[in-house]
């Protein structure tokens, strides 16, 4: 019954995610606003409606392990799955812009969030900053994509979902109304997946943070899979990369701001093993995007594999701690002595060949 109530909940949170996108998204241009700032804006925090919606309810709940342990877990899937499977697909073509500004802004949230949880909690004024950075961040998207080309507004056109002249989704009643039907699916969704995950985690003898930093973050960043996948596949490279990046930085900024909000006055407690260990997982893999984007403003397969791979060998540490396994010891050791300092060493090599000469 669990498992029926997880998959209904997963599935109404991606059905939700989509109708509020195209209902959002059509209302923006019925009202005159480009193409490129909905995408900036509407559709890219649309795809990390599910986290917020769980983040949120979860607070709601009283479960504030699950709502950060999504958030995190979700930042660090977005980076090591969706980019690892989109760049197997086909290497992808990272844009300038995301290198000299988008991962600068995520890494900078990602700092933030190290600094704010110090004390051990998350205040509803930590939220209310975060909220605010995100608010800021929206105002200068949008205030920048006006200085764009009509080239540039016209290529972004393409990501919406297609319209004709007297379509039906041009009618504002049935935008709203798709609006509100995607507002209630993220509702409804994000009850039944948070206690469909307790149950998972009561029966298997697991904390609800091990069950948010892996099934209800992967969950939850289905829409990322599925439009980064999608966009690999028709050759929007850029958009598979900026997805990512653009919804990994709403989840710290959006999905936490609003938790830490809706929290009122007790805040949000941060476990310690967030803390020590997997917030700064995170910062990590966000940092080692900016040697592999630059390294041939690509990511090429083998690095796809490699991100691929070190998002298993963080499933199977969480696993292993979760069961207080003998052998974490040994795993840490290999992993912390040996696998990590070759993979920097690698994109140092990698960063410095690619240096122009003299």
């Amino acid at each position: 019954m669990n498992l029926l109530l997880f998959i209904v909940g997963l599935a109404a949170l991606v059905v939700g995610a989509n109708l509020l996108v195209r209902g959002a998204s059509r209302l923006a241009l019925t009202f005159g606003i480009s193409p490129l700032v909905v995408g900036l804006t509407v559709v890219a925090f649309g795809t990390s409606a599910p986290e917020v919606a769980v983040s949120v309810g979860a607070v709601l709940e009283g479960k504030t392990d699950i709502a950060i342990g999504n958030v995190v877990g979700s930042n660090i899937f977005n980076v090591l799955f969706v980019l690892g499977l989109s760049a197997l697909i086909v290497p992808l073509v990272v844009n300038v812009q995301l290198i000299r500004q988008e991962v600068p802004i995520l890494v900078g949230a990602s700092l933030l969030l190290l600094v704010l949880v110090q004390d051990g909690r998350i205040g509803m004024l930590d939220g209310a900053l975060l909220f605010a950075l995100l608010i800021a961040y929206t105002v200068f998207l949008v205030v920048q994509s006006r200085a764009e080309g009509q080239e540039a507004q016209d290529s972004f056109a393409g990501d919406l979902p297609a319209s004709t002249p007297g379509a039906w989704g041009d009618r504002v009643p049935l935008q709203l109304a798709l609006i509100a039907a995607g507002l209630v699916g993220l509702v409804l969704g994000s009850q039944w997946l948070v206690t469909a995950a307790v149950s998972f985690a009561q029966a298997l003898g697991v904390s609800d943070l091990v069950i948010a930093l892996t099934v209800v973050s992967a969950g939850t960043s289905l829409p990322e899979v599925a439009t980064s996948v999608a966009a690999a596949l028709k050759g929007e490279r850029d958009m598979a990369v900026g997805n990512v990046v653009g919804s990994s930085t709403f989840n710290l900024l959006g999905c936490l701001g609003l938790a830490g909000i809706a929290s009122g006055s007790t805040g949000l407690g941060v476990a310690p093993q967030v803390m020590h260990f997997d917030i700064w997982v995170m910062l990590a893999v966000t940092l080692a995007c900016l040697p592999v984007f630059i390294t041939g403003r690509e990511i090429a397969r083998w690095e796809g594999a490699l991100f691929l791979a070190y998002y298993a060998a963080y499933v199977a540490w969480l696993i292993l701690a979760a069961q207080h396994n003998a052998m974490l010891g040994a795993y840490s050791a290999v992993m912390m002595s040996f696998v990590l300092p070759l993979t920097l060493v690698t994109l140092v090599v990698m960063l410095i060949r690619r240096q122009p000469r003299p």
